[in-house]
């Protein structure tokens, strides 16, 4: 039996009705740019999330770089992230001509360590009287970018407490991670409201998927919000008057509205994926295949209960190209995300990493596959991958 990586035919057909109503009403509307689907849909996304303000756009990757573009980071500036994750959260920063400074990650979670983040701080730049902080290429430190890749949240406590001291913007990457919880020291936050900013992809594979491309800015204060909406629509406030030069980021109103209707499923989605979750680690370790692979990190379960949402179940495995083509020619759907670390893209080798320069996200890339995991998940359809693991492991 084959198993898909992704089957989006079944979270449709229990909505396929609502979600029909809401797009024959913004076709009958012709009220298709901004107006009040997406205002109804940003209002129930901010109490979602937990922050002040939400802001729709149309692409997670817009998302980010209307927020570079409010924040006024450019050239002469650098921002810190991580070379193991989605091509966008660089590509944005070379688009406004800053400096991509990476940090490695954690080896268990895949996620910007904070050690290795302070090691960067105080080690390799310069802090200079005034307390602004320089790399080694001469630009000044703006902003750290942790990533809640997968869907786990980074450490956050540490990273921010880091930014404080060292006069940082934090913007979150919560382009997998809609829902996901952090216990915090502050209480229980969900990702996209633990930092001054945040941004979040609605690409239809996502744990909150839009039937195309469509993402979300979120900030705390309206000062924020504003210049986001300005950004979002060429930097125009009043028709035709321009405060500043923007972009066409704005979300559709079909998406919106699709969206709206998708959002208050969002958690019982996450909690299907955490089942799915536990799982597969019940039948792995049954199957005694625990010497081979290295299931995902839950550093917060039982902290919180949305700990992770698992919007890819990524593990290490042994052989794993081996293992990539054992798993094809069984049906068995997979992925591997990322196989080449950010550092060693031919388009940034401008930046003079090299391979060696970040080993965890070099070791990632070549030992981490993602399995099926999506909330309509069988549970046959597990036995079945899990079969296939032990098939290759065991045989």
């Amino acid at each position: 039996m084959s198993v898909p990586l992704l089957d989006l035919t079944r979270q449709f057909l229990p909505l396929r009705d609502s979600i029909l109503r809401e797009v024959e009403e913004v076709v009958v509307s012709q009220q298709f740019i901004l107006g009040g689907k997406v205002d109804a849909f940003e209002h129930a996304a901010a109490a979602a999330v937990g922050c002040g303000h939400a802001i729709g756009m149309s692409s997670g990757t817009d998302a980010w770089l209307a927020i570079l573009m409010a924040l006024g980071i450019g050239p002469g500036d650098a921002v810190i992230t991580t070379p193991y994750t989605f091509f966008a959260t660089v590509g944005c920063i070379y688009r406004v001509g800053a400096e991509t400074a990476f940090v490695d990650i954690d080896p268990q979670t895949f996620n910007l360590d904070p050690k290795k983040l302070e090691h960067f701080l105080r080690e390799d730049c310069r802090r200079e009287a005034s307390g602004e902080l320089f790399t080694k290429r001469g630009n000044r430190v703006r902003a750290i970018v942790p990533v809640h890749l997968f869907g786990l949240c980074c450490e956050m406590d540490a990273i921010m407490a880091l930014a404080k001291e060292f006069g940082l913007e934090v913007i979150e990457d919560a382009a997998q991670a809609i829902g996901a919880d952090y216990p915090s020291t502050r209480g229980k936050l969900k990702a996209g409201a633990i930092a001054d900013h945040a941004y979040f992809s609605f690409f239809p594979a996502k744990n909150l998927g839009a039937y195309g491309d469509a993402g979300m800015a979120t900030c705390r204060t309206d000062a924020a919000a504003h210049q986001l909406r300005l950004m979002r629509n060429h930097g125009m406030e009043q028709r035709y008057y321009h405060h500043s030069v923007g972009g066409n980021f704005r979300i559709d109103a079909l998406q919106a509205a699709i969206l709206h209707v998708k959002l208050p499923f969002t958690d019982k989605w996450n909690a299907a994926r955490r089942n799915n979750a536990a799982l597969y680690q019940q039948k792995i370790d049954a199957a005694g295949l625990g010497e081979f692979l290295t299931l995902p990190a839950t550093p917060f379960c039982g902290q919180v209960e949305s700990h992770h949402i698992f919007h890819q179940y990524v593990l290490r495995a042994a052989r794993r190209d081996e293992l990539l083509a054992h798993l094809s020619a069984a049906g068995i759907g997979h992925g591997v995300y990322y196989p080449v670390p950010l550092h060693l893209q031919e388009c940034f080798s401008y930046l003079g990493y090299h391979a060696g320069d970040f080993p965890e996200s070099e070791r990632a890339s070549k030992e981490t596959v993602a399995l099926p995991i999506f909330p309509e998940l069988r549970e046959s359809e597990i036995d079945e991958v899990v079969g296939a693991l032990s098939g290759f492991y065991r045989s």
